[in-house]
């Protein structure tokens, strides 16, 4: 009798459950279509709330009789290629009509949608919600500090399902601290009582133009004689930030020139580099069809000889909006956000993008030849001890994405993360020269990405592309067997990096005692005592080990990512007496002795190593084509 009891109660409680409507909606979240939403969105935004970091929102949102809405929170974000939309951070949701207040229940299976009930005859939903962005690092990407902010639209908007996002128009507004001036790839419409009106646009438009504002502002014009306006829009943490050189901002011209004359079109009505310089807004490099978003270290001009390292982000971001943004994959491409991406070719939307910002980076004199080689001895000898490469293709890296959120990782090496960058920077090198080699330097890659993304200049119609496309265009360029040559390096493993384009490109990957000044500079930059090649290990902050190499030395002595420093060879450690006692070891047959602590227990270890320092370099390959200084060379 009483476990007939217990199965009574249980059998009552789940129908008491399942019957509840509010609880689990019947109502499923209805599919995209290609046709018109009727009427437009109009979203309100204040941001003046920078103390506290808050974004107060207001909606008023077209419906048509009564019935069932499902909104929409953006879950897919374009250029992240994942489900990175923030709906944690959404609260204070209240939705009303005609004054009354209507109650929404979140999708037990789907969180970003949220169902309504609409009374007969309403035209309108009135929404109100605030979006708590991070007041701490270890919250999210803090996008507001009492100098400037970045408002990305995604972040503060909800809508209708059932339309693909190019169907849905919005005009949005904002409020901005008083003083400030912002930058967006939008088109003001009025500004009245401190706030700006934009144009009408499709919601797909609106996601593809946030904005950045502060303070302290600064607007150069990269393309004065050109008739499509390219501008560089720079905040920074402080006025003095803000100052340019005229050399700098010659560089940064010639990237736009170099852009033009590699691809052969454009793909904006005017474009819009937002830059942050600061160390107190979360650094972002992030891609728009008209714009994009990218901020780098507050020195970025005024301390111009320490931060080549940082120079490419803008050539980068730049050419997606050729490729990425314009020539996108097929599989990426999606009719709203919160259908799910499929990021198989990321070794073109970003292996090639990361290939084309490092040339162009070159080409325009943001960063010297000799800077060029060295970024990319240090991409190449990364690649060639990835570990990683033995077990785990390169194109399994593009689901890393979705399946690592970019959550720090305690093996990266042996993980891998997100390889399809450089690893694809590398292929592509691999391909440029092997076209100059095949055709004898009749043709090259520049050809392929004129007939490739240079298509339909002027147009901001995305043109979709499959690794069939990709194939047959670089066998109208010059016939291989590139899908043989594409499928083993995506599909292969290591051990050790496809440095087949390095060769054939005049250079060989050395190590030498004396790290060249860019890989210095980039040191300093991080903050680290970078030992990869030598013991394995990489210091940080605090004097924790931040990347341990798989199977390095480092690895063999049980040392961990979080592990502690204390001493070296008795001595408090620094970077500089590591480095010491590693010079002093080559000499003699003393081992190196570390006092570690990983957490609350200390150990002594001892690392018997005596090879020296080791950093990367490139060298010259005597009576080789010198291909890649041709790819360096500005057109």
């Amino acid at each position: 009798m009483k476990n007939k009891s217990r199965s009574f109660v249980l059998i009552v409680c789940c129908v008491l459950i399942l019957s509840g409507s509010r609880a689990f909606p019947q109502a499923a979240v209805p599919a995209p279509r290609d046709t018109p939403f009727p009427g437009t969105i109009r979203l309100t935004v204040n941001a003046t709330d920078t103390d506290r970091r808050i974004f107060n929102v207001r909606e008023t949102i077209p419906v048509s009789g009564g019935g069932s809405i499902v909104l929409l929170y953006p879950q897919w974000l374009p250029g992240n290629h994942s489900p990175t939309g923030r709906v944690d951070k959404l609260a204070g949701l209240v939705i009303r009509a005609n004054g009354a207040r209507l109650e929404w229940t979140r999708d037990p299976a789907d969180v970003f949608a949220f169902h309504v009930e609409t009374p007969a005859g309403t035209t309108a939903l009135d929404v109100e919600f605030q979006f708590l962005s991070p007041t701490e690092t270890d919250q999210g990407r803090v996008v507001v500090t009492p100098e400037m902010l970045n408002l990305q639209w995604n972040a503060v908007v909800l809508y209708p399902a059932g339309y693909f996002s190019r169907q849905i128009t919005v005009e949005s507004s904002v409020r901005l601290p008083d003083g400030w001036q912002f930058a967006t790839a939008l088109e003001t419409a009025s500004t009245a009582a401190g706030v700006t009106t934009f144009k009408p646009v499709p919601l797909e438009t609106l996601v593809d133009s946030p904005m950045f504002a502060g303070r302290y502002f600064n607007r150069l014009n990269l393309d004065a004689a050109g008739a499509t306006p390219v501008r560089l829009n720079i905040v920074a943490d402080r006025a003095g930030l803000l100052e340019v050189k005229p050399e700098q901002l010659a560089a940064h011209q010639a990237l736009v020139q170099q852009a033009y004359k590699l691809y052969g079109s454009h793909h904006y009505d005017h474009y819009d580099f937002l830059l942050a310089l600061t160390d107190r807004m979360g650094g972002i490099g992030l891609e728009h069809h008209q714009s994009s978003e990218n901020a780098t270290v507050p020195g970025y001009f005024t301390e111009w000889g320490k931060n080549a390292d940082a120079r490419d982000l803008l050539p980068h971001e730049y050419t997606h909006s050729w490729n990425g943004k314009f020539r996108r994959p097929a599989d990426l491409w999606t009719p709203n956000y919160n259908v799910p991406m499929r990021d198989s070719l990321l070794w073109v939307y970003e292996g090639q993008t990361q290939y084309w910002g490092s040339v162009l980076a070159a080409r325009s004199g943001l960063v010297t030849k000799q800077q060029a080689l060295d970024e990319l001895a240090s991409t190449a000898a990364t690649y060639d001890h990835r570990a990683g490469r033995e077990w785990r293709p390169l194109q399994d890296t593009t689901n890393d994405p979705i399946v690592a959120l970019r959550r720090p990782l305690a093996w990266r090496s042996w993980q891998r993360s997100e390889d399809y960058y450089s690893e694809g920077q590398l292929i592509w090198l691999d391909v440029d020269t092997l076209i100059r080699e095949q055709s004898r330097g009749q043709r090259s890659l520049d050809d392929f990405a004129r007939a490739f993304f240079g298509i339909n200049d002027g147009s901001r119609v995305p043109a979709t592309y499959t690794f069939e496309d990709v194939v047959n265009a670089l066998n109208r360029v010059q016939p291989y067997e590139w899908e043989k040559f594409l499928r083993s390096r995506l599909e292969g493993y290591g051990p050790g990096a496809p440095l087949d384009g390095l060769g054939r490109g005049g250079y060989k990957l050395v190590y030498t005692e004396t790290p060249s000044d860019y890989f210095k500079d980039s040191e300093a930059r991080r903050k680290v005592t970078d030992l990869t090649y030598s013991l394995g290990m990489v210091i940080g902050r605090e004097d924790k080990l931040t990347e341990v190499m798989w199977e390095g030395l480092a690895y063999k002595n049980a040392l961990a990512v979080g592990t502690q420093v204390v001493a070296v060879n008795g001595t408090a450690y620094t970077g500089e007496r590591l480095k010491e006692a590693i010079r002093d070891a080559k000499r003699d047959s003393s081992a190196i002795e570390l006092l570690v602590k990983n957490g609350e227990r200390y150990r002594t270890i001892r690392m018997d190593y005596h090879d020296g320092l080791r950093y990367p370099h490139l060298e010259r390959v005597a009576g080789a084509p010198a291909r890649l200084d041709q790819i360096l060379t500005a057109r």
